[in-house]
């Protein structure tokens, strides 16, 4: 099959980004698009023959399309696989939300109005991380845009909450997805966060909240107590503190200028100390400090000011600062209702054409969002194949996803992520099952 995809140069300027065209959806999500790892996520093992196994599980699941025009689509549900995928194919939605398991199929809900039987009971925790939230920091870009000197911003966050996610909640099956176009989005998948009320989403939401609102234009960070939480230390000491120094100064030359120096001097509490500093980087304007070198070197000489400062609290101004611009900017509201939802991993941007793909978070420093593959490069792709199977009798790969650059992202979902999840659901289910069993036996004992 020969699919007409318009090539980079004959582009028009007015084209959508890519070449991003709904009929190219309908050869995506016939030919691409992981229908079955979607579907044996989604089940957390529910989908077996064990008799632990839920069946009605997977038919509780929110999905909800938004299609062509704005045309939003909620509270739908699929009972297997089969019919999940069919629906897809035939809507060819240009978003995939996934949504919280609901005590009754999301149809039926009308149902049940008025009596609070439809209510949510089990959810990923996700987090949602957006570039354009940090535009008061950067200076490359703003808004929707991302580029190579900005996105780090996204690595550290990434680095900053997946460490604290394993070693200070405990949590394994954590899954980071690239949004298509300007930010991340987190799913914590074991049992014990699925399971976590809204009540206690907010206290670990909270747990990663260090704003206190913003002040002259920059969002403020104010720690208070003799010393910092465990978390905070870490994240800076690991991760913050050598991005802001070595990375975020020199790219976005935060001190190369009085406008932008300005902002990071309006964080310090005392007057008389910012006078100083400001005039002794106001007279050496013209000093022979290149410009390269002129943001560290102004970072060293304001870091010695304020921890050489005999006045309470400036020497903990370092640490606020590098906070203030570089610590992970979460959607909060995101993370503190099970009924909130998120896109699905593996949708197409509709402005970028970017597929929605995994992040390694232990190899998060590769990661391009401008290398991530696009729709009509992924249609390209199955073309150039199309022709090399015409003229070959050489044996191609089974699965039409492992013939583009999609398939080592798919394999990485699988193996990294899908396949430990599963084995986890399976020993979680065993062991239910065997602790009822265990149960049974004890109560008819006499």
């Amino acid at each position: 099959m020969e699919i007409d995809v318009c090539p980079p140069e004959q582009r028009q300027p007015n084209m959508s980004i890519e070449g991003f065209h709904a009929d190219y959806l309908k050869v995506f999500y016939g030919k691409l698009f992981p229908h079955a790892d979607i579907f044996k996520w989604m089940s957390y093992g529910n989908d077996g023959k064990h008799p632990a196994c839920d069946q009605s599980y997977f038919g509780r699941r929110e999905f909800s399309f938004t299609l062509d025009n704005d045309i939003y689509i909620r509270f739908q549900s699929f009972s297997n696989a089969t019919e999940m995928e069919n629906a897809i194919k035939e809507k060819c939605p240009f978003k995939i939300d996934l949504g919280a398991v609901y005590s009754v199929d999301p149809p039926k809900r009308h149902a049940y109005a008025g009596n609070n039987v439809f209510t949510p009971v089990e959810r990923e925790l996700v987090f949602d991380i957006d570039m354009s939230d940090y535009d008061d920091v950067r200076h490359c870009c703003s808004g929707a845009d991302v580029c190579s000197d900005c996105w780090p911003l996204m690595t550290a966050a990434i680095k900053v909450m997946d460490t604290a996610l394993r070693d200070d909640f405990g949590f394994s099956h954590i899954l980071w997805v690239f949004s298509g176009r300007r930010g991340v989005h987190c799913w914590v998948c074991d049992g014990r966060a699925r399971r976590l009320s809204d009540e206690q989403r907010s206290a670990v939401a909270d747990y990663f909240r260090v704003y206190k609102g913003h002040e002259n234009g920059l969002k403020k960070v104010s720690f208070v107590g003799p010393a910092l939480h465990p978390f905070l230390v870490r994240s800076y000491n690991d991760v913050l503190k050598s991005f802001f120094e070595e990375d975020m100064l020199p790219s976005q030359s935060l001190l190369a200028n009085e406008a932008r120096y300005q902002k990071i001097l309006d964080l310090i509490p005392d007057e008389s100390t910012t006078s100083e500093i400001r005039d002794k980087w106001n007279s050496n304007r013209r000093s022979s400090i290149s410009k390269e070198d002129v943001n560290t070197a102004r970072w060293e000489q304001l870091k010695h000011a304020l921890q050489s400062s005999k006045q309470k609290g400036l020497r903990r101004c370092v640490e606020e600062i590098v906070f203030s611009y570089t610590y992970p900017r979460l959607d909060i509201e995101v993370s503190k209702r099970m009924n909130h939802l998120l896109k699905a991993p593996f949708c197409v941007h509709p402005k970028t054409g970017r597929v929605c793909v995994p992040i390694d978070p232990r190899r998060c420093d590769e990661f391009d969002p401008g290398k991530v593959p696009t729709l009509s490069e992924l249609l390209g792709e199955l073309n150039d194949m199309d022709r090399v199977r015409a003229d070959s009798s050489s044996g191609l790969p089974a699965e039409e996803w492992e013939r583009t650059s999609l398939c080592r992202y798919i394999r990485f979902f699988r193996s990294s992520f899908l396949q430990p999840l599963l084995k986890s659901c399976k020993e979680e289910l065993e062991g239910t099952y065997s602790a009822k069993l265990r149960q049974s036996k004890d109560s008819l004992g006499w």
